[in-house]
């Protein structure tokens, strides 16, 4: 039987713990369709770049596969550094 402002766990109903109100997180500065632009970009352009030294060079797929390794390290830091924040 429960007696004046007691509950189950025998304490005040108007604990200090159940009377905090909620705060709403804040909203993230993260832009997903950004960060995927953003990479791309990179990625494209370092692409584009190996494309031309290889066939400068006389070897367009060579530079054309090196040009996407490092589009994709590029891509990557890029992404990092401009989001760094985010989380």
């Amino acid at each position: 039987m429960l007696t004046g402002n007691r509950g189950v766990t025998n304490l005040p109903l108007y604990s200090d713990i159940l009377a905090r109100q909620m705060q709403a997180a804040s909203p993230s500065s993260f832009d997903p369709a950004g960060a995927g632009g953003l990479l791309l970009g990179v990625l494209l352009a370092c692409i584009a770049a190996g494309a031309l030294i290889g066939w400068s060079a006389g070897a367009t797929g060579i530079g054309i596969l090196i040009g996407a390794v490092f589009g994709i390290l590029g891509g990557t830091l890029a992404v990092y550094r401009r989001y760094r924040g985010a989380f």
